[in-house]
């Protein structure tokens, strides 16, 4: 179902600024909302107002919108968000030392074993020891409390050894770690009611010793259409790539690498216009591409830059919980800014080449909690002259932030990419970004 209310109001704008100039009837404004959409879409995007322009995409970004939306129905997909959750339920050490686990994890290991059964009635994992496998057996729904639901990984060990963070410990300064080493191949398998409804394979090469990988590929997919797949390749030419498709037709893709690769990508005669400008590229359905310039050297250099000028949170300070939002707004908004420097994106019409907005980043309120510890007690014998203690009647917001995608259209308007291309887009173009970023190191 299309989104109607941009459209809507678009069309009661160009209503009302006839209704005001007291002029009869046309028989434009007596057509339906559908039938105007219909008219616009069949305009290139080169013929076309700014507003009109919003319309147009919106309509053409639905049949996006609709099977991401259905993405999140898979059966597949549920199973791994409950197994996600109850791993935050109950945490689990697969690497036998203090590291609560996440599904990443369990899948990015080797020489790991043990038998992990999701037990209802207390809430909490029950291990069997294993030299032969690893799976975790579980609910394959938030709603149910019958284990029908299994996911089971092995993989190849290579040479090289990483440090996992266990915990730390902020009074004594003592980290506790886990070392375990990275696979050169490792598969999964999620069943359920033992049918098989995902499967997982990756592979990775590594070199003298480095835990960054110098050929990398992941590929998840789902017995209901879905896939999701990364790769890349670490040499003088970098090159990645990732997509998400439903049998088989393209959602999203994404590219990097330098402008030539990136040039053999772009043949489409409207697009000639973009080749050497680029060294990432986005396909969207076969609608829309966008082209990026990225600049991973300067973005390395600037996160580094902001890491040092972010405000020093310490507990034990009374001026902790100031500090805490101010350290939380000051990192959300640097990372806005950041993008936005480093990564120009422009979303452009592949059918006509027509430019239709600049994809920003902006930093918005996220989530936030009520701290009640906030009563700051008075005691000169502390070195920082008193204590945090439990306040009764008072509480303090802590604000989390959230740096999210917009377009930025031709007349300076801007809007939630949310709005045309769904949140699934911003989640797949997150773990994409933090990809190439990987392989830049």
């Amino acid at each position: 179902m299309i989104k109607k209310i941009l459209l809507l109001s678009v069309v009661i704008s160009q209503l009302t600024i006839s209704c005001t100039n007291d002029e009869p009837k046309t028989p434009e404004s007596e057509k339906s909302l559908d039938e105007q959409i219909a008219e616009i879409v069949k305009q290139p995007y080169s013929k076309l107002t700014p507003s009109e322009q919003k319309v147009k995409l919106e309509a053409e970004a639905n049949e996006m919108l609709v099977q991401m939306d259905k993405s999140k129905s898979s059966g597949a997909i549920e199973a791994l968000q409950n197994l996600a959750r109850l791993l935050d339920v109950s945490s689990v050490d697969v690497f036998s030392g203090k590291n609560d686990n996440s599904v990443e994890d369990i899948i990015n290991t080797a020489g790991v074993y043990g038998i992990y059964t999701w037990n209802a009635s207390k809430n909490t994992w029950t291990k069997i020891a294993s030299s032969t496998e690893l799976k975790f057996i579980f609910p394959a729904k938030e709603s149910l409390t019958t284990n029908n639901a299994t996911f089971s990984t092995k993989g190849t060990a290579s040479d090289v050894k990483v440090k996992i963070q266990d915990s730390y410990n902020w009074q004594t300064g003592v980290e506790v770690n886990d070392y375990i080493f990275l696979p050169t191949a490792a598969d999964a398998v999620l069943t359920i009611d033992n049918v098989s409804a995902a499967t997982f394979t990756q592979t990775a090469k590594y070199a003298n010793g480095k835990e960054v990988p110098n050929e990398f590929a992941y590929k998840m997919t789902l017995n209901d259409g879905y896939a999701w797949e990364m790769s890349g390749t670490k040499a003088t030419e970098n090159t990645s790539k990732a997509a998400f498709t439903f049998n088989g037709k393209n959602l999203v893709s994404f590219n990097a690498g330098s402008t030539a690769s990136i040039d053999k990508l772009i043949e489409d005669d409207n697009l000639t216009q973009y080749r050497g400008k680029a060294n990432g590229l986005v396909k969207i359905m076969d609608n829309f591409i966008i082209i990026a310039d990225m600049d991973l050297v300067t973005e390395a250099a600037d996160q580094i830059a902001l890491e040092k000028s972010l405000p020093i949170v310490d507990y034990q300070k009374k001026t902790y919980l100031t500090d805490l939002n101010a350290y939380q707004l000051k990192f959300s908004e640097g990372n806005a800014a950041i993008f936005n420097k480093n990564f120009k994106l422009t979303l452009v019409s592949k059918k006509d080449g027509t430019k239709i907005a600049e994809v920003v980043k902006r930093s918005e309120k996220g989530y936030s909690y009520k701290y009640t510890y906030d009563l700051w007690i008075v005691d000169n014998s502390n070195t920082y002259g008193g204590y945090w203690d439990y306040n009764p009647n008072g509480g303090t917001i802590i604000q989390y932030y959230d740096e999210e995608l917009y377009l930025k259209f031709n007349d300076n308007t801007e809007v939630a990419m949310s709005t045309y291309f769904s949140e699934g887009f911003e989640k797949l173009e997150t773990k994409f970004e933090d990809f190439i970023k990987a392989f830049d190191k």
